[in-house]
């Protein structure tokens, strides 16, 4: 398999954490600098993967 492909993947489940962490800690009232910190890095990182993934062409 393609590393950059699994790169991406490993990006995209990450940002995807990040954002869910995020969201629990909208709901439980957490700290507003820990969910800027938390939500900036999980959509960068969910943004990037995805891109790498569709960019990253197949090869045999």
């Amino acid at each position: 398999m393609n590393l950059k492909r699994t790169f991406g993947a490993v990006l995209t489940t990450l940002g995807i954490i990040g954002l869910i962490y995020t969201g629990y800690m909208v709901l439980q009232g957490g700290a507003i600098s820990s969910m800027i910190v938390f939500g900036i890095l999980g959509f960068i990182f969910f943004a990037y993967g995805i891109s790498l993934v569709r960019t990253t062409k197949d090869e045999a």
